[in-house]
C-alpha cells in the first residue's frame, strides 16, 4: 500500500474543509491519492444520491405530520407546534446538504469535461481521438439528464420549505383551535408540493443510479 506524507493529508483536508476555492490543489492532492476527476465525480454523484434519499425520507415524515391535521380534534397544540418546528428544521438541514452535494457534482463535472476536451486536443492518433470524443459526448448526455433531474429537485424544495416555515410561524403565533382550522384549509396545497418533491427526488435518484451504472 502506498504511503503518503503527513503534509499530503493535511493539504487535502485544508483544501476540502477550509479553502473551497483551491480546486487545483484539491485535484492535485486527490491525484496523489490515486483518484482522478472521473473517480471524484462518481463518488460525489453517489453522495448526492444518498443525501437525496435521506432528504426524501425527512420530507415524507413532514408530510405524515401535516396529514395529522386532518384528524386533529384537540390535544397539546404546543407539542404539535414543537414537532412541526423540529421537522421543518430537519428538512431545511437536509435540503441544504442536498444543495451542497449537487453543487459539488456540478463543479467537478464542469472541470472533468474541460480537462477531457483539453486532452482531446493533445491527441495525435485520430482513431483514439474519435473514440474518446464519442465517449465524452455520451458521458455529457448522460450527465445532462442527471443534472436536469437534480436541478428540478432543488427547485421543488424551495416552495415546500417556504410553506413549512409559514406553517411553523403561524402556529407559533396562534396556538389555538382556530389556527389548526386555518392550517387544515391550506394543507392540501403543501401535500401536493411535498408529493411532487418526493417524485422529483426519486427521479433524480434513479438518474444518479443510471449515470453511475454507465459511467463505471
Amino acid at each position: 500500500m502506498k504511503k503518503y506524507q503527513a503534509f499530503d493529508i493535511v493539504a487535502l483536508f485544508l483544501c476540502i474543509f477550509f479553502i473551497p476555492g483551491c480546486s487545483t490543489t484539491y485535484y492535485a492532492v486527490w491525484e496523489q491519492l490515486g483518484k482522478e476527476k472521473r473517480h471524484l465525480l462518481a463518488d460525489n454523484v453517489e453522495n448526492a444520491r444518498d443525501e437525496q434519499e435521506k432528504a426524501s425520507e425527512q420530507f415524507k415524515d413532514a408530510l405524515t405530520q401535516i396529514k395529522e391535521l386532518y384528524g386533529f380534534e384537540g390535544g397539546d397544540l404546543e407539542d404539535f407546534y414543537i414537532r412541526l418546528r423540529d421537522n421543518y428544521e430537519d428538512c431545511e438541514e437536509r435540503a441544504q446538504a442536498v444543495e451542497k452535494r449537487i453543487a459539488k457534482v456540478e463543479q467537478i463535472a464542469t472541470d472533468l469535461f474541460s480537462e477531457w476536451e483539453n486532452e482531446l486536443n493533445q491527441m495525435k492518433n485520430e482513431t483514439f481521438k474519435a473514440k474518446s470524443r464519442k465517449s465524452l459526448l455520451e458521458t455529457k448526455n448522460r450527465y445532462a439528464r442527471l443534472n436536469a433531474a437534480m436541478t428540478k429537485t432543488k427547485q421543488s424544495m424551495e416552495p415546500v420549505l417556504v410553506n413549512l416555515r409559514d406553517y411553523v410561524l403561524f402556529l407559533k403565533h396562534n396556538l389555538n383551535a382556530q389556527a389548526i382550522g386555518a392550517l387544515q384549509a391550506e394543507v392540501r396545497d403543501i401535500e401536493l408540493e411535498v408529493e411532487t418533491l418526493i417524485a422529483d427526488m426519486n427521479k433524480s435518484i434513479h438518474e444518479a443510479d443510471e449515470f453511475l451504472r454507465d459511467f463505471q
